[in-house]
């Protein structure tokens, strides 16, 4: 009986922030006394805390992450298979990939502790779901910024494979602007400046050889890609999680939600059967975008190949940051 490793979406949930924070002592420090963490929840997991903190060499805000290490008390070889990967991971530098400034163990607390930037608007789930009208240009423009951090994942050498890609594992950088009318016309605009899209959370990520194959059973199931269940897949995987992250962004309903269990996720995803919210996506170019991502892994492209595909025919390379755009609202998407 193969045992796996999933995520499920009651795990990871955002708490409120109090907005009091004059003279708020810090609970711990680092070994080195550059970062200080804050007794206040960002958010937390199964085997994750995340915690605000503050970088006192750079003077800014970032998360403390902390990981217990009791659930791996008996396989010291994850402890320390996790620790050297953390570790790799912080070598990664790449506008679209959350940054990773420190990282080290505890033994007293018997944690892994590691430091990485704040996104100012949350996750991509929670910003999509918050701001439901939004143009299908903007959605090209967030699911290119993805691309760009998968390639580079992809093509580090050694190629870094997610594994566990999805809305909540993307964050943004940005905000919302406020609605306005044109007196001219009348016509409503509504004006969103959007900085950057980051993949983060690199905890199921895994560091592959020049075979870029590996073989681990984990991420989240309405995500994973159908060859990761035989336990032999490589970098594509993380191109079909993609895909899903596509869909979900389109049509802002979860892949598989019609399944009230992950079995019944499992057997629809081995068996090829797509998420109903497939037949919600009307645009015939938005569906055949998705579908080369969902494709069998001998079809399936790369990041690289997706980012040269006519679907971002109309975005350019120089539209990630500080970009501004505006559209009528009678251009939103879903219509």
């Amino acid at each position: 009986m193969k045992h796996i490793c999933v995520r499920t979406f009651d795990m990871v949930q955002s708490v409120n922030v109090d907005q009091d924070r004059e003279s708020e002592p810090f609970v711990e420090l680092d070994p080195t006394g550059r970062y200080g963490r804050y007794d206040e929840l960002l958010g937390y997991g199964a085997v994750k805390k995340v915690y605000r903190a503050f970088d006192q060499e750079e003077g800014i805000e970032v998360a403390w992450n902390q990981v217990k290490l009791r659930n791996f008390i008996d396989d010291q070889q994850v402890i320390d298979r996790l620790y050297s990967e953390v570790r790799l991971l912080k070598t990664l530098k790449h506008k679209n990939i959350i940054a990773l400034y420190s990282v080290w163990r505890d033994e007293k607390r018997n944690t892994l502790n590691f430091i990485t930037e704040v996104c100012t608007s949350g996750n991509l789930r929670e910003y999509r779901n918050k701001h439901k009208h939004v143009s299908m240009k903007a959605l090209k423009k967030w699911s290119k910024q993805i691309l760009k951090g998968l390639d580079y994942l992809h093509t580090h050498e050694p190629c870094v494979i997610h594994r566990d890609l999805n809305c909540s594992n993307v964050f943004i950088n940005g905000n919302i602007g406020q609605n306005f009318e044109r007196s001219m016309t009348g016509t409503s605009f509504i004006r969103v400046v959007l900085k950057q899209v980051k993949i983060g959370d690199l905890g199921f990520a895994t560091i592959v050889g020049k075979s870029h194959s590996a073989h681990s059973v984990l991420g989240t199931p309405e995500f994973m890609a159908p060859e990761l269940y035989d336990e032999d897949y490589t970098e594509l995987i993380d191109i079909y999680s993609f895909g899903m992250c596509v869909l979900e962004m389109v049509t802002l309903e979860l892949p598989y939600s019609e399944c009230d269990n992950v079995v019944k996720i499992y057997k629809k995803v081995i068996s090829g059967v797509r998420p109903k919210a497939m037949y919600k996506v009307k645009d015939p170019e938005v569906k055949h975008f998705i579908e080369k991502c969902l494709a069998q892994p001998r079809v399936r492209p790369s990041a690289s190949d997706l980012l040269q595909d006519p679907f971002f025919r109309d975005i350019n390379d120089d539209d990630d940051e500080n970009d501004d755009e505006e559209w009528t609202s009678n251009n939103y998407w879903p219509a």
